[in-house]
C-alpha cells in the first residue's frame, strides 16, 4: 500500500474543515486531547489504493480532504463502485481488524487517522465521540437504503438529480439547500465514474446532463464544474416526494 505519512505542527482541531461533521464533532476539549495524542496524517494521489478488501489495517480515519471510492470485486473480476467517501466521512470500524471494500483515492485525498486499538479503547471514555460514531454510522444506513431506491426505481434523469443534489449538500455542509441561493460546486466524478455508480452508461449520464442542462436546471462550466440556479428546480427532477437523501 503506497502512502505519505505527514504531520502537522500544532494542529488546530478548530480550524480544522472537517471539524464540525466528522467524528470528532461533538469533543469537548478533553476528548480532543485524547484524540490528538493518537492521531496521525496520511495522502494518497489520485488512483492510490487506500485500503484493500480484506487487508489487516491498524487505523481507522477521517476524510479530511478530497474523495474516495468504496468499490468490491466480484468473482468474475469485475468491479463495481458501491460508495463515495468525502469530507468528514469515516473508513474503517473500531472493532474490525479488516475492511469490506477496496479504497481508492479518485482525487488526492487527506486523512486524519487514529490508531484504531487505542481509538477503540478510547470510545469507553468519550461518550461524545462514541455517540457522534454511532449517529454517522446509522446515517450510512440511511444512505444506503436511499441509494437502494436511488438505484432501483428511479428513472436515469431522476437517478442524475438525486445525485446531483447529493453532492451539493455535501458540498455545502449541509442537509438543507438555501433554495434561493446559486449552489456551485465541482462533480467528484468523471462521467464514467457517474455512470458506473449510478449504473447507467455514459452516453445515457451525458445525455441527461445535456438534459437538465438545455431546461436551464443546471448550468455546465468546464468538465467538472456544475452551477444549480434554482435548488427546487432539481429537487423537482428527482422523484421524491421530500428532500431528504444523504450519500452513502
Amino acid at each position: 500500500m503506497q502512502h505519505t505519512d505527514f504531520r502537522l505542527e500544532k494542529v488546530n482541531c478548530s480550524a480544522c474543515p472537517i471539524r464540525h461533521r466528522a467524528v470528532c464533532a461533538r469533543a469537548d476539549d478533553n476528548e480532543l486531547e485524547k484524540l490528538n495524542a493518537i492521531k496521525f496524517y496520511r495522502s494518497f494521489k489520485a488512483g492510490e489504493t487506500i485500503v484493500w478488501a480484506g487487508e489487516e489495517v491498524d487505523f481507522v480515519a477521517s476524510v479530511v480532504g478530497g474523495v474516495a471510492t468504496l468499490s468490491q470485486t466480484m468473482e468474475d473480476g469485475r468491479r463495481q463502485m458501491v460508495g463515495l467517501l468525502l469530507g468528514s466521512d469515516f473508513i474503517g470500524r473500531p472493532n474490525r481488524e479488516t475492511v469490506a471494500y477496496d479504497v481508492t483515492a479518485i482525487s488526492d485525498v487527506t486523512l486524519c487517522c487514529f490508531r484504531r486499538k487505542p481509538f477503540q479503547e478510547l470510545l469507553s471514555d468519550t461518550p461524545h465521540i462514541s455517540q457522534r460514531l454511532l449517529e454517522m454510522t446509522l446515517d450510512e444506513l440511511d444512505a444506503a437504503r436511499e441509494w437502494m431506491l436511488i438505484l432501483g426505481r428511479k428513472t436515469a434523469r431522476e437517478k442524475i438529480a438525486s445525485f446531483l443534489s447529493i453532492i451539493a449538500r455535501r458540498e455545502t455542509g449541509s442537509d438543507t439547500v438555501d433554495t434561493g441561493s446559486n449552489v456551485a460546486f465541482d462533480l467528484p466524478l468523471t462521467r464514467e465514474a457517474m455512470a458506473d455508480y449510478l449504473g447507467l452508461t455514459l452516453e445515457t449520464v451525458s445525455r441527461q446532463m445535456s438534459s437538465l442542462k438545455r431546461d436551464d436546471v443546471i448550468v455546465l462550466e468546464g468538465k467538472r464544474r456544475v452551477v444549480i440556479p434554482d435548488f427546487n428546480a432539481l429537487l423537482e427532477e428527482t422523484g421524491d416526494d421530500a428532500d431528504g437523501g444523504v450519500l452513502v
